[in-house]
């Protein structure tokens, strides 16, 4: 089952990014998966919750994104569905000289991760803002406060 090394890898591949990054836990990984990579999604999601095992992966959530298979003729330029089993010879025209457009991706498209906290020290106190009353001269009644020009 070839599913099993691809889930390994994506593990491996996510882990070298997250922890690097600080991340204490992945949450999820987004993958596009083509319909003609010939990757069974149900055996995919079991082998990546294996390969996830003691791993900042573990408990991830593995969201699969089927990517339908297109294709090109390229004399007429028509587009369609390539379907499965694949059908390559144009709708249209009837040649087979097409290209493929979409439908073989097997690739990580985003990953959810959340970082350490912030290491806040508890033990100090945080300081104390104090207002000191500014001296008043002593050639000055106490009961007004000194013009710039008096100071």
């Amino acid at each position: 089952m070839h599913e099993m090394s691809i889930a390994l890898a994506v593990v491996d591949q996510v882990e070298g990014a997250a922890r690097p990054a600080g991340a204490t836990t992945v949450s999820s990984v987004r993958l596009q998966v083509g319909e003609l990579a010939g990757v069974v999604p149900d055996a995919l999601a079991f082998s990546f919750e294996l390969a996830c095992a003691g791993t900042v992966l573990e408990g991830a959530e593995l969201i699969a994104e089927p990517v339908l298979a297109r294709a090109r003729c390229l004399p007429c330029a028509d587009t369609w569905a390539v379907g499965m089993p694949p059908r390559l010879s144009c709708p249209r025209c009837g040649t087979a000289t097409a290209e493929l457009l979409s439908g073989r991706e097997l690739q990580i498209v985003s990953v959810c991760w959340h970082d350490a906290p912030a290491h806040v020290p508890t033990s100090v106190p945080a300081p104390v803002p104090t207002s000191v009353p500014a001296p008043v001269p002593e050639h000055l009644p106490a009961d007004r406060p000194p013009t710039n020009e008096e100071r």
